[in-house]
């Protein structure tokens, strides 16, 4: 901290004031412009974790919000250090995840003058979070963090920014001195006007500077739905006789309440699939958990509830729920629930809440036996023939690992408190019909905008947020080119990440229908790169695995080497397959 005998600086106020909101980790890639936070931060036991991409310490807060439901916090440097951030800030504003991004900026008094890393900041960042806050006044840093934090967690939640001048950080002997120095000795009118201006500016500047630091902490309400929503609702499930729900991401924005809203599904009786951050929900193998064949099931439907998930094109735009069907759409946005297909009833608010809610009414969770069965039957029939797919490249081996197989193998030996972290086209796509996360909040992908390059800082994220667990980052090996370098960052940080690169050489869910369509594979080759010996490069453990048989040893391999705090990269030479033919999303 600051010397007791001297004013707290700009830093201090910004440091205090996440401190107070329980923020434990900052993300972060230095800059001058930066400084005194970042020691401010360590100084009161804040962890401050140097990315090598100001993008991954964005993804790596992304990832602290969603697995905790308290903001994720980076910080990153003025003009380039903030445009890097661009991709992963419109990634958490569309994953509806709440971060707060603390950018430097060049000093007040030399805005516009050419001064380094000089850009105006607020039209690049703006369309992409909630809010904006340019500070001007020291005393202003502080009640900034605190209003930014509650504007990011309120509503639907999302990312928030503060710009922060350098001359607003650092110590006010400093940077009065530093103005000092710039105005001169001049006697000239114009040297002593400057002196005059520069003066004054200093003075608005730590005008207020004297307060104390900033302690408080906004209590954020949790937007609950309509009464009389919940109520038709129930009474729409009452009279349903192939109820289907739907619950995605956005059902999570609670964090905390996870327990809670798997015990209302349980209790509601409704067949649901999961997907985004809900993936994982209901554990392992819960009866009323479907999996595949969801278009199929959401057209048989004659009642639909919607739990955090919007009409886009992962439902083709509402067309995949029959016109006959009673639509329930349940979204702390109004403009989501109606996005593409007028619901039938709408429950604007949490999600969570609504479910808890609506499972407290009579009525809502009788049991239909048939309906359940028939889906469930179809989930088997599904399984079995992945199972035969595996059983087929085990018995059939090719010249390298079938991408099914290996999942299944992964799936048998991840342990039971494994984050799964998905990366990719292709490769990850093959997780998510395979892997079956193990509990609440063990599943983080992209999300609806399907950014590429989330993985560093998702696991950096992740392990960080839970510590003790053992994730497993599954990247393809074009993905994997975004954030190889954040191998460094992981050894240096004591980071066990287990990275698993899925290295078939190309950008294969693209190849796919462009080779069949187009006749080209232009674009979408790569090579068989030796991605694990970058990772031994930076300091890590590498595996190669090249043949089926070496799959379950690389496997328990690499967990005994995490779980000794060693982060490990297994790269995965894979055959193609057919798969997922026929993939491609408008």
């Amino acid at each position: 901290m600051s010397d007791p005998g001297s004013k707290p600086h700009g830093g201090d106020r910004i440091a205090a004031a996440l401190l107070a909101h329980r923020v434990k980790t900052i993300f972060t890639l230095c800059g001058g412009h930066i400084s005194p936070i970042l020691v401010a931060a360590k100084a009161r036991g804040i962890h401050v974790v140097d990315t090598r991409d100001e993008a991954t310490a964005v993804f790596a807060a992304d990832a602290t919000a969603r697995l905790t439901g308290t903001p994720g916090v980076a910080a990153v440097t003025a003009g380039p250090g903030l445009t890097n951030t661009i991709t992963a800030l419109k990634n958490a504003q569309l994953a509806q995840s709440p971060v707060l991004l603390i950018g430097g900026a060049a000093p007040t008094a030399l805005q516009g003058r050419g001064a380094l890393q000089d850009i105006d900041q607020r039209p690049l960042i703006a369309p992409h979070v909630k809010l904006v806050k340019q500070i001007r006044r020291v005393k202003d840093l502080g009640p900034a963090v605190t209003e930014s934090l509650a504007a990011a967690r309120g509503g639907v939640p999302g990312p928030v920014f503060i710009e922060c001048p350098v001359d607003l950080l650092y110590e006010e002997a400093t940077i009065r001195q530093w103005y000092t120095d710039a105005a001169g000795k001049g006697t000239s009118l114009a040297d002593r006007l400057l002196r005059f201006y520069l003066n004054r500016h200093a003075a608005r500047l730590f005008s207020g500077s004297d307060r104390p630091l900033e302690s408080r902490v906004i209590d954020v309400p949790v937007p609950h739905p309509a009464e009389h929503a919940i109520a038709r609702a129930a009474e729409a499930l009452s009279r349903a006789e192939r109820p289907l729900m739907v619950i995605g991401s956005q059902a999570l924005a609670q964090a905390t309440n996870a327990r809670q809203l798997a015990e209302a599904v349980t209790r509601l009786g409704v067949p649901v699939y999961l997907s985004g951050m809900a993936r994982g929900l209901l554990g392992r193998d819960h009866p009323l958990q479907m999996r595949h064949e969801r278009r199929k099931a959401l057209r048989e439907s004659d009642c639909v509830v919607l739990a955090g998930v919007p009409c886009d094109f992962r439902l083709d735009y509402g067309k995949h729920v029959k016109r006959q069907a009673t639509l329930i759409a349940a979204n702390r946005s109004a403009k989501d629930a109606r996005l593409n297909r007028r619901p039938s009833i709408e429950a604007i608010g949490d999600a969570s809440a609504f479910l808890e809610q609506l499972a407290e009414r009579p009525g809502a969770g009788k049991p239909r036996e048939a309906w359940q069965s028939a889906l469930r039957e179809r989930d088997l029939e599904r399984e079995k023939g992945i199972d035969a797919q595996a059983r087929g490249a085990t018995e059939a081996p090719g010249e390298h690992v079938n991408p099914v197989a290996f999942f299944r193998a992964l799936d048998r030996a991840a342990g039971d408190a494994a984050v799964f972290v998905a990366d990719g086209g292709d490769f990850v796509a093959t997780a998510s019909y395979i892997l079956r996360p193990r509990a609440p909040l063990t599943w983080l992908d992209p999300g609806v905008f399907g950014t590429l390059g989330v993985g560093a800082g998702f696991a950096m994220g992740a392990a960080l947020a839970r510590p003790g667990s053992e994730v497993w980052l599954l990247w393809g090996d074009g993905a994997s080119g975004y954030g190889l370098a954040e191998f460094d960052a992981f050894v240096r940080h004591g980071i066990p990440v287990i990275a698993v690169v899925g290295n078939d050489a190309g950008w294969t869910q693209i190849a796919r229908e462009q080779v069949k369509m187009l006749k080209d594979d232009v674009g979408t080759v790569l090579a068989r790169t030796s991605y694990h010996e970058v990772a031994r490069a930076f300091g890590a453990e590498g595996i190669e695995v090249r043949r089926p048989a070496e799959v379950e040893d690389a496997l328990r391999q690499a967990r005994e080497l995490a779980a000794r705090g060693r982060p490990v990269l297994v790269n995965v030479w894979l055959d193609r397959t057919d798969f997922r033919e026929g993939s491609i999303s408008m």
